[in-house]
């Protein structure tokens, strides 16, 4: 996935409209390094140039900007990256927009996150909502339960084993858990666990061995 990691104390870096014109250029050989300047640059200049690349054809250059919308945060970019999951034809590029949306915390992102996860059948943005939210402190119970559910009749071997390792979660922290239900969501997780021991994919069966 496109890294994009948020620097020291922002300065004014380079001039904006050399920017403007390297991400819109149409060559991802020099719209990817203007993107990446961004993160030493303030958020109220960075943010429309992000977007700018979110209007890109090279889907590497599109990935990189919704990488910059998870680090550089405002409501405009928000509704950017919830539009990109929706609507992009490149599923590189939904997945790093569900990435970035985690950024914005759980209580926000959950019920768009978990939406994409039902709706979007590719197993690279399934697996990108799974690492983004299961390991997320105030995730509840009841909300990895849910998740772990779907990943785990999915018909993709990756995602179950996402799946399986947010069972493992439950199984491991139960009433430590955010929320409510721990306890009954681990005895539930723990018996959708033993469930996998028969899994056809030898990597479900061998992280769900590890969980129980």
């Amino acid at each position: 996935m496109a890294q994009f990691v948020a620097g020291a104390a922002p300065d004014p870096g380079p001039d904006d409209a050399l920017l403007r014109d390297a991400i819109a250029s149409g060559d991802p050989s020099r719209a990817m390094p203007a993107l990446a300047g961004l993160r030493e640059v303030p958020e109220d200049r960075a943010i429309p140039l992000l977007l700018l690349g979110l209007e890109q054809e090279a889907f590497l250059v599109r990935s990189l900007a919704c990488a910059g919308l998870g680090v550089k945060r405002n409501e405009s970019g928000w509704l950017a990256l919830e539009r990109i999951l929706q609507h992009d034809h490149d599923p590189n590029v939904r997945a790093e927009a569900a990435n970035s949306l985690a950024s914005y915390g759980v209580e926000r992102c959950w019920p768009l996150l978990r939406a994409a996860f039902a709706a979007d059948r590719q197993w690279l943005v399934r697996c990108s909502i799974l690492s983004a939210l299961a390991e997320q402190p105030l995730m509840a119970a009841d909300q990895l339960l849910d998740l772990a559910r779907m990943a785990v009749a999915d018909g993709d071997g990756t995602v179950r084993v996402g799946g399986a390792e947010i069972l493992g979660r439950l199984v491991r922290e139960g009433d430590g858990l955010a929320g409510t239900g721990g306890t009954g969501a681990a005895a539930v997780g723990r018996a959708l666990l033993l469930g996998l021991l028969g899994d056809g994919d030898h990597r479900v069966v061998a992280v769900a061995l590890d969980c129980l």
